[in-house]
């Protein structure tokens, strides 16, 4: 009687490892699932954030060719929201917010270099002066700087090294 309790009680012990493999096992299962769902969000935010970018530069004429256009014309390019963009903003803005909202935009950019762009805030019109690599940047910078709450205008000073 002593062998068979023995044995049972061995034998609940094996079940019980083989049990809480499968609970690590599955642990692992679920923790690979997640980071494949994380990884999956990630790549769909980032292309969201592509075609919103992509389609901001459409609405604002500020692709590259619209760009090297308005470069041909002089070095000053500027845009603005329509009327209905802007009727939610107060009349007191807040120029250093909005200008460290859009200095904290242009340095989480990697194409961009907050150092070489300088911001400039008055009354919702911004002024971007300084430089970037290429036109294509141009619009990048004033599509970050247009799409900031406050602003309603945005003249870009931007030369192209």
């Amino acid at each position: 009687m002593k062998t068979s309790l023995c044995g049972l009680v061995l034998l609940s012990l094996a079940l019980a490892a083989c049990a809480r493999k499968d609970d690590q096992r599955s642990f692992a299962d679920q923790t690979k699932d997640a980071a494949a769902t994380a990884v999956d969000k990630t790549r769909a935010a980032t292309v969201e954030m592509k075609n919103t970018l992509t389609a901001k530069l459409t609405e604002w004429q500020l692709t590259p060719d619209d760009i090297r256009a308005d470069l041909k014309k002089g070095g000053r390019i500027a845009r603005s929201k329509t009327a209905a963009a802007t009727e939610k903003f107060g009349a007191a803005v807040d120029n250093a917010r909005i200008a460290a909202v859009i200095n904290a935009k242009l340095l989480a950019d990697d194409d961009l270099s907050a150092l070489k762009i300088n911001v400039e805030a008055h009354a919702g019109q911004v002024t971007l002066t300084g430089t970037v690599s290429s036109p294509e940047l141009i619009g990048k910078a004033m599509v970050l700087a247009l799409d900031t709450d406050g602003v309603r205008e945005v003249a870009s000073e931007l030369r192209v090294e």
